[in-house]
Parts: C-alpha cells; sequence; structure tokens
C-alpha cells in the first residue's frame, strides 16, 4: 500500500500526526510546503497524486529565482490529511520537531486537461519519466515550478527548479516566515501545540481592527440572514457590488471564545454535519458572527448542489464555506456599516484555512460578471448596493439575486406511487406558500437515482397524513399518498405555465437550511407573470410587503416628486435597457431607479400589482370597482377567463386609452 511505509515509521498513539485514511480524489489538485524543524531545518513539498501527497524534502527550500537548482530528494508518500498538520511531533517519535504549513494552495501541470483524472494520470506519466512541471496558486508560491529527477543519481535525488515567469525573482521568499493557516511562527507554533490534540484548534493571530465607527454590542445569537429580492435581468451600475449566487445551504456561524455555532436560515444546528468547517473556525481568534454559504466543489471546483446534500453520508467532494459577510467583532456590532468596510473587515480576519474562503466580488460590471457565471453554469449572481446596511431577516431591493436558470424552492406534501421498474415513489407533489395557504405548483419525478429515491420514502414515511395539506386538492397524474409539508427541495425547471406550475420541474436536493413556511413562489431569469395567469388589481400599500427604499437626488439636484409612486422591492433594481435601447449613462452617480415595465401603471399614475384573487374591490379616481368571478370562462375553448380579459386591458390600456378620450 501507498502509505505502509509512513504507517510504519510512525506510532500514532504517540504522535499528533494524522494515520491517514481512504481521502477520495475529489475536488482541485492541491500542494502544501511545511518548514520543518527537525535534526536538520528543511521544508517538505507535497503534492497530490494518485491518492496521496508525493512528498520531496527541500534542505534549502524553494526558491522564487530561476537561477537557483534547489536539491529535493523524495521521500515516503504521506496521506492526503497532512496537508495541514501543524504542530510538535514529540522527542522519541521519526522526525521529532515542529512542523509549520509554509504555503499551501493548489496546483495542475502546466498544460492542464479538461478533468482532473487526466491532469493526474499526466503528472504521475511525468513522475515516471522523471520530469513534473506544474503551476502553482498559493498564498507564497506562485507560478510554473518544475521537479527534475536526477537520472545518474541512485538516491532518488531530484531538484525542485522555478520557471521564469511574472512571479519570478531574486527576493528571498523564505523570508516571509509565518504559517499559511494560522499565522504563527515556528517558535509559536512550538509553544503552543506542546500536547498531541490542539494541532488542529490552536487559535490564529488576533486582528486587531478600529472599530470605533460600530456600535458596541453584546454578541447576538440566533440572527436570521438578510434575503436578496429576486431580479430577471443582469445590470451595471456604479455603487453595486456583484458576488456570486453559490449553490448551497446558507450558513451563520457564531465564534465566542472556545466555541463555533454554526447554523442554517432555519436555525438547524450544522456543527456536527459540517464538522472541518466548524473546526477551521476555531482557529479564529477574534470573536465573530459571519454570514456565507456552505458548499460541496466537485472535480472542475464547481458547487454541486446534491453533493452537498449527500455529504454528511457519502463525503464526496470538497467542502468549502464561503462567507460573504461579518454582522459582528469583538464587541461591535458591525450591522449598521456600509457593506463594503463590513467586506473590507471580513477579508482581514477570516482564517488562512483552505475551506473558509472569501466570497469576493466584483464592482460595476454586473453583465459581464453574470454572462460569466452563465458561461461557468453557476447558480447566478447577487447583486448588492456597497452601502447597503445589514437588515436582519429582512428581503430588501438593497440586495437582489439574478439566477442564470429557473430555480424554485418547493414544499413536498405529497408523492405518487412509482410504476414499471422503479422502486420507493413516483413523483413528488410540490406546493409554495401565498399568505398562509399551500398552493400546488407540480410534480417533479425527475433527478433521482434509486439511493435518492430510497432516502426520500424513508423521510417521507413517518409524515404520511389522510388529506392534503392543500387548501384545493390538486389533481395529480396518478393517485397521491399525501405527507405532512416539512420537506423543503430545490427544483429547476424551464418556466411556469399559464396556471402557475411549473413546467419540466426536476429534483436537484433537499434543502436542509430551509423552513417549510417560509417557502414562496419566486420570479427569476425570463419570469415574467403570463397574462393568462392573473388579475389586475390595485396596489394595498398595507399589504405589500416591506422594503427598503430611499429618495435620491436627480442631476438636478431636486428630489423625485412624491407624485410618483413608491416603487415595490423588486422594482428598485436598476433598469436594463430593453432590446434596441442603448445603455443610459446618467448624470448622477446614483441615479434614481427607473420603474420596469414588470410594474405597470396606467395613465393616471396609479401603480398595480399581479394577484391571484377571486374577488376585489378597489378605487379608481374616486369610483369603486368590484372585480368578481374572475375565474369566469370566457372563452372555454380557448381556455381564457375573465381574468384573462382584465389583464389583456391592463396591457393595451397605455395604448388605447388616448384615443378613447
Amino acid at each position: 500500500m501507498a502509505l505502509d511505509t509512513y504507517r510504519e515509521k510512525r506510532r500514532f498513539e504517540r504522535t499528533p500526526e494524522p494515520e491517514g485514511g481512504d481521502e477520495g480524489r475529489v475536488g482541485p489538485l492541491r500542494f502544501t510546503v511545511q518548514k520543518h524543524r527537525a535534526s536538520h531545518l528543511h521544508y517538505d513539498f507535497r503534492l497530490e497524486m494518485d491518492g496521496v501527497l508525493k512528498s520531496w524534502a527541500v534542505p534549502k527550500g524553494p526558491s522564487l529565482n530561476p537561477e537557483d537548482k534547489r536539491l529535493a530528494m523524495m521521500v515516503e508518500d504521506h496521506p492526503l490529511d497532512y496537508r495541514l498538520f501543524e504542530g510538535v511531533i514529540p522527542k522519541g517519535s521519526y522526525g521529532a520537531g515542529t512542523v509549520m504549513v509554509w504555503d499551501e494552495g493548489v496546483y495542475l501541470p502546466r498544460q492542464p486537461a479538461e478533468s482532473r483524472e487526466e491532469n493526474e494520470r499526466n503528472l504521475l506519466h511525468g513522475l515516471h519519466k522523471g520530469h513534473i512541471t506544474f503551476l502553482v496558486e498559493g498564498t507564497k508560491l506562485h507560478g510554473e515550478f518544475a521537479l527534475v529527477k536526477i537520472q545518474r543519481d541512485e538516491k532518488n535525488s531530484w531538484l525542485l527548479l522555478k520557471k521564469g515567469d511574472q512571479y519570478a525573482g531574486t527576493n528571498d521568499v523564505l523570508e516571509e516566515d509565518r504559517s499559511s493557516i494560522s499565522g504563527r511562527t515556528m517558535d509559536e507554533i512550538a509553544t503552543q501545540s506542546a500536547s498531541a490534540g490542539d494541532v488542529w484548534r490552536t487559535p490564529g493571530k488576533r486582528v486587531e481592527i478600529d472599530l470605533s465607527d460600530a456600535p458596541t454590542l453584546d454578541m447576538p445569537h440566533h440572527i436570521a440572514p438578510m434575503l436578496a429580492t429576486p431580479a430577471a435581468n443582469p445590470f451595471d451600475r456604479a455603487g453595486w457590488l456583484f458576488e456570486i449566487k453559490w449553490d448551497g445551504y446558507r450558513a451563520i456561524a457564531e465564534i465566542e471564545g472556545k466555541n463555533v455555532n454554526l447554523y442554517s436560515r432555519s436555525k438547524r444546528p450544522f456543527d456536527d454535519i459540517y464538522t472541518p468547517i466548524v473546526r477551521s473556525l476555531h482557529a479564529m481568534a477574534n470573536e465573530a458572527v459571519l454570514d456565507g454559504e456552505l458548499v460541496v466543489l466537485d472535480d472542475n471546483s464547481k458547487p454541486r448542489f446534491q453533493l452537498l446534500q449527500n455529504y454528511a453520508t457519502e463525503r464526496k467532494g470538497t467542502l468549502a464555506y464561503y462567507v460573504f459577510d461579518v454582522l459582528y467583532l469583538d464587541g461591535h456590532d458591525l450591522r449598521p456599516l456600509p457593506l463594503r468596510r463590513r467586506k473590507e473587515i471580513l477579508r482581514r480576519i477570516l482564517p488562512a484555512a483552505s475551506n473558509i474562503r472569501f466570497s469576493d466580488h466584483v464592482e460595476e460590471r454586473g453583465k459581464d460578471f453574470y454572462a460569466l457565471a452563465a458561461q461557468q453554469s453557476l447558480e447566478g449572481v447577487v447583486a448588492k448596493r456597497a452601502d447597503s446596511r445589514y437588515l436582519s431577516g429582512r428581503r430588501t431591493a438593497e440586495w437582489v439575486k439574478i439566477k442564470t436558470e429557473q430555480r424554485q424552492d418547493a414544499v413536498i406534501a405529497g408523492f405518487t406511487a412509482p410504476r414499471g421498474s422503479r422502486h420507493d415513489l413516483g413523483a413528488l407533489v410540490l406546493g409554495v406558500y401565498e399568505a398562509d395557504e399551500l398552493i400546488y405548483i407540480g410534480h417533479s419525478g425527475t433527478g433521482m437515482d434509486e439511493a435518492t429515491l430510497s432516502d426520500l420514502r424513508a423521510r417521507l414515511e413517518p409524515l404520511i397524513r389522510e388529506t392534503p395539506a392543500f387548501k384545493t386538492r390538486p389533481k395529480t397524474n396518478a393517485p397521491a399518498q399525501w405527507v405532512e409539508p416539512r420537506l423543503v427541495c430545490s427544483v429547476s425547471f424551464k418556466e411556469w405555465t399559464r396556471d402557475g406550475t411549473m413546467r419540466h420541474p426536476v429534483f436537484m436536493g433537499l434543502r436542509e437550511d430551509v423552513a417549510a413556511e417560509g417557502v414562496h413562489r419566486e420570479s427569476g431569469p425570463e419570469d415574467e407573470p403570463a397574462v393568462e395567469d392573473t388579475a389586475l388589481i390595485d396596489a394595498d400599500p398595507e399589504s405589500a410587503p416591506p422594503h427598503t427604499t430611499r429618495e435620491e437626488p436627480h442631476a438636478n439636484g431636486s428630489t423625485p416628486s412624491s407624485a410618483v409612486p413608491t416603487p415595490a422591492a423588486a422594482d428598485l433594481v436598476p433598469a436594463v435597457p430593453t432590446a434596441g435601447q442603448e445603455d443610459e449613462t446618467p448624470d448622477s452617480p446614483n441615479p434614481s431607479p427607473r420603474i420596469p415595465s414588470s410594474s405597470p401603471q396606467t395613465p393616471t399614475g396609479r401603480t398595480f400589482k399581479l394577484l391571484k384573487k377571486q374577488e376585489r374591490e378597489t378605487e379608481i379616481d374616486g369610483r369603486l370597482l368590484k372585480l368578481t368571478n374572475l375565474d369566469k370562462p370566457y372563452w372555454p375553448a380557448d381556455g381564457y377567463k375573465k381574468r384573462d380579459l382584465i389583464a389583456y386591458y391592463r396591457e393595451v390600456a397605455p395604448v388605447v386609452l388616448p384615443y378613447l378620450r
């Protein structure tokens, strides 16, 4: 076995070094450089390959100077979890001394292939031939390196070389002498890691930050995260930041003293499931509350929701916590601070652990960023005002999400029997809440393998009930077994139909982080409400959902007129020109947002919204208008109802009314 020599040399009851196990081959290829003060000081250069860390002892350490040829003695393979080992190997043990993770990161062969498997095959071929050229991206080392075997030497001697590229130079990189994961020096590691067991949890260096602009506060607990409003189209706008929308579970992390609590937006604890993240957060010396997304990356470093859903049982993929906000730090409430300031603080305090990652952003260029996200098959982007405050538990127009495909969270309210050779269940019966009523939105029978079907049936069996939870019993494609509406899943689909159901929904996975009662229908790309679906009713400001608005000066310094109706949250998204229009170049750096066409106005300036109701009384221009029997068939053969005619009148009114007066 590859690790037999490694294990034969060590007594794991005495040393804190990892024994190693079957780690699998997932995620990007990793490298590490460990500074090792043993009988002689040297640096261990390790490359992930063939399920282990291929290792070389480099007495003089790596160099950035292409003129330097550093001797590298190949030693026994090490387990993958040795990559982040840092601590003291006790006296009497093999390799006794202090170990620092001097650098760590990812690497690829100089000519990368399409898949991880092919990259590994090419690297192993080079290893066998005695010549490997590769690109590293670490915290200290960057660019192209090579390992070349000295062919006439029988002692397995190699040379570590730096290639001449933009990262080459004559500066001594070894002067950067702190750990890449804890920020400690060798002496600090030696004094703080006297016993086995604290290797993984020794706190990093506390980061001192001037927080005089933030109010003082005891650490808040069980925070409800701020939510983003769905929007249809990407946009460019000064004063906005654009982040990747990660396809994972929203997670809040509280780091307080020796305790770390990680939980979902529905307050479900994540500590026992995603323990590697909790372990890495223990390295933070500052007390903080973080907001981010838990994801599992595939072999191409892309988030995959189903890998995340199955992580607790299968442990496949690379688990990571992408952090995009900090809400509290060392006795100060950061939520009133502008987002840009919070992210500056966040970047400085995150631990240097490979599975804790700063969720970076671009400024202003939302369209290009969205196009890149779509090209990479990512879920979408989130646009945020750079000056936005953090409003816990609120869904506001300060943050908007633009998805690259139609996605919807749905409550599982039943399932149908399997057909043919299928086992456990046929399709899931799905719904969303409108007010306090569960509304049917379709059923999904695709996207589930045998293991998923079995798991779903086991979860649903205890929830079986006699009657449907829907207010109106839906028509399903087969007899349904009803269940308590507790489980939530994510589905992708083509479009919304005119009757309010999803076309071709595909099961993506369970949402462990979302409570059923919080699931509502979302808008998405190209998801404008169909004219045939809805009736026109007056917008009732008291019944409208809470949202954040702000009046901003026009270019001439005046404020918007109070006669202009306040737009709903989704309408505050900076307008995107339709086909044939030129991009607007505002005179003001923060121009007032236009009201998109999805929030129609009548010629009298009244604002309307679209809802599914059977009856409604509304006052228009001082006259009481009662809309009744909205589902009354008008053209049965074509499927059109009274509500469809009203919706059509709404669409043509701005064009027709001027000619009727």
